[in-house]
């Protein structure tokens, strides 16, 4: 098309282009063309997972080897600290609270050293996943990732210290009398039980933590408070019989106390099932359902927004 301007000249314009009048919307459906960073359907967002499996363990194995690289002691300290709270708890609640009530020495002793390096799983996986998208705002706003990989691989970290530190519950088991038997087996379930727990606790908390850094400075305290009511240094049963009886029931069908007498079930031959509250299997694998997937879903609801402001 042609046109003439005041001055005799020439002029020529375009003519209307077909994509005028779409909105930016109808322009991408157009192209093919999709949002930088949305986010993908569940499905989908499994497989980039299971795609990234094998970083979320080299992660959380350099976590864990870079995690105590400045003391001399190095590794030795994943044990070595809930040894010395052990020790600690020991003086206090047994030899002056007299918390070991209704249990003998030979059982309260790894009953307690459980108790403590078992609650430490989910205590330092929550922890992590509070820290998880704030400590590495770097890595998540460099590369393109499924955002769910850094609290599985924390929670991954946390596992792999367990599981160095059972070496040590064993022994100090069976030097109070608790040799190997077929109900050592029943660890294994439980273990993973309460790994899928914690890592759907911790993406909860990866998500709270990403919008409230804050978060971590409250959370030693809330983790203190769930320690004291989750049974850790005393029986329960035994503590509260003079109490209402559902107070106990509360206290222990609470995840940490399920996991915790479920490995003390297994380990510790008089620690039997009337110290376990009812239908425990069916909590345990309760919780884990519950907090595990309903975490996964809470976190990827957020994905989008992860690392941006």
């Amino acid at each position: 098309m042609s046109d003439t301007t005041h001055d005799g000249a020439l002029a020529t314009s375009k003519p209307p282009s077909a994509d005028a009048g779409l909105s930016p919307a109808e322009l991408a459906r157009k192209y093919g063309l999709s949002v930088s960073g949305a986010r993908p359907g569940l499905g989908e967002y499994v497989r980039q997972l299971w795609g990234r499996r094998h970083f979320i363990m080299a992660f959380s194995r350099a976590k864990l080897v870079a995690q105590y690289s400045q003391a001399k002691l190095g590794q030795v300290w994943q044990v070595a600290t809930p040894l010395l709270n052990a020790l600690v708890y020991y003086l206090i609640f047994a030899l002056i609270l007299q918390a070991d009530r209704g249990m003998e020495k030979g059982v309260y002793i790894p009953f307690l050293v459980i108790g403590i390096f078992v609650f430490t799983f989910t205590q330092s996986s929550l922890m992590a996943g509070v820290r998880a998208i704030p400590g590495n705002l770097g890595l998540v706003r460099a590369l393109h990732f499924p955002r769910a990989s850094l609290p599985i691989s924390f929670s991954m970290q946390q596992l792999q210290q367990l599981l160095y530190s059972m070496i040590v519950v064993l022994v100090v088991v069976m030097a109070f009398g608790n040799f190997p038997r077929l109900s050592w087996l029943l660890v294994l379930p439980v273990l993973v039980l309460q790994f899928v727990f914690n890592t759907g606790l911790a993406m909860v908390f990866a998500r709270l933590g990403s919008k409230t850094p804050d978060l971590a400075q409250l959370m030693p305290f809330v983790t203190r408070t769930w320690m004291y009511a989750s049974g850790v240094m005393f029986s329960i049963s035994e503590m509260l019989k003079d109490k209402p009886a559902w107070i106990a029931d509360a206290l222990q069908w609470n995840p940490a106390a399920i996991y915790m007498d479920l490995i003390r079930f297994a380990l510790i031959d008089n620690y039997g099932a009337e110290n376990l509250p009812p239908h425990v299997w069916a909590f345990a694998v309760g919780w884990a359902a519950l907090i595990g997937l309903g975490g996964f879903v809470y976190f990827w609801k957020a994905e989008e927004r992860y690392g941006r402001g």
